[in-house]
């Protein structure tokens, strides 16, 4: 029986691996989850929506620790982990500092490593940071890279990786939100944040879902974004809700300019159930986030993504989301550019993805010698 070990550490690493778990559950293998909890609060929401109960719970969330700090006790703490049982693969996922340390980690241990959302790139080592050399750290780690894209696939090709350790499967996001889209629309199925978002967001206007934290956008980046809201407010049709990220450097610019804003509703960060619900409400989505923009053609919604390079091209050239950065004038050009043409896509297949990802994955590890 092939022993897999899971690790992840963030929000968006836990739900792009839950129906990865779910899959593997269903298999033959045999499969254990460990967190670090890197992101700690916003990290559990998605442990109890997807009903995961992890194995090892490293609990490495710390108050205003350094990226180097976390690396070395990330790498300490996986260490008794990979030694308690004999895995022979460690899975982790995309750009974090959990995942290309727990590969290190794995690397050093001997245990194969297998990385989903493999190879993606955009080659400027400062955009995102670190997320970019995370990923090529693992990729340089890596025995089997599971690629979302045919543009991933090129990407590690050119560097060398031979096709054969290379499985190209769509990405696990597009399976976690339909598992979730579905869940929410069953009959009798009641969220509490969702039945409460129903009384507070307007039915009657264009609803612009606004998420941003990376650090690259921390300072002017960040106000111009608020700049260019406060300016679209004005305008009657819309309504800006804008969940904050818990990081202070975010949390306390956005409430200072936003908050109590007419037409701006800005609230702490929801669970993924309702951030979903609030996706297929909205018109329009502002976001720096990657699995956003992976998440919003499935869902026919237009991404103004406020970085200057994208290591998600693929939507770019659909015509799903437009580079804006954060230049104040650009902003908010394409977001009334939008808000007055926009009547829906061409294109309706999402470059990211059909759902079956996870189920790719999964045939590939049980083909596949341990």
């Amino acid at each position: 029986m092939t022993n897999i070990l899971i690790v992840f550490g963030t929000r968006p690493e836990a739900i792009k691996m839950a129906p990865l778990y779910h899959e593997l559950q269903k298999s033959s293998c045999e499969v254990k989850v460990c967190v670090t909890a890197q992101h700690r609060q916003m990290l559990d929401q998605v442990l109890d929506f997807f009903a995961i109960v992890p194995d090892y719970d490293l609990d490495l969330m710390q108050a205003n620790q350094s990226l180097n700090e976390l690396s070395s006790r990330i790498i300490q703490k996986m260490d008794a982990v990979l030694m308690s049982e004999p895995f022979d693969w460690v899975l982790v996922h995309g750009d974090t500092t959990t995942s290309s340390m727990a590969a290190l980690a794995a690397f050093h241990r001997g245990i194969k490593v297998g990385h989903v959302e493999a190879g993606l790139r955009t080659y400027n080592k400062q955009a995102p940071f670190p997320e970019e050399i995370n990923r090529q750290i693992t990729s340089r780690i890596a025995d089997i890279h599971f690629t979302p894209t045919t543009q991933a696939t090129k990407n590690l090709l050119n560097e060398g990786v031979s096709e054969t350790y290379i499985s190209e499967t769509g990405n696990t996001v597009i399976d976690a939100l339909f598992w979730t889209a579905n869940k929410i629309q069953e009959a009798g199925y009641l969220h509490p944040e969702i039945e409460q978002l129903k009384k507070s967001i307007p039915t009657n206007k264009k609803i612009i879902l606004v998420t941003g934290h990376r650090r690259e956008s921390f300072g002017e980046g960040l106000q111009n974004l608020c700049a260019a809201l406060l300016k679209i407010s004005e305008r009657d049709d819309v309504a800006i809700v804008y969940p904050v990220h818990l990081n202070p450097k975010v949390k306390h610019v956005i409430y200072e300019l936003l908050f109590n804003k007419k037409n701006i509703c800005v609230i702490p960060p929801v669970s993924y159930p309702a951030f979903v619900w609030l996706m297929q409400q909205s018109f329009l989505i502002v976001t720096d986030s990657g699995g956003i923009q992976e998440e919003a053609p499935s869902l026919g919604k237009p991404v103004l993504v406020t970085r200057t390079i994208s290591e998600r091209p693929e939507g770019v050239l659909a015509g799903f989301s437009t580079l804006v950065g954060t230049d104040l004038q650009k902003i908010i050009k394409n977001m009334e550019a939008i808000l007055d043409d926009f009547t829906g896509f061409e294109e309706k297949r999402n470059p990211y993805g059909n759902g079956k990802a996870s189920q790719q994955i999964v045939d590939f590890l049980l083909k596949e010698p341990k």
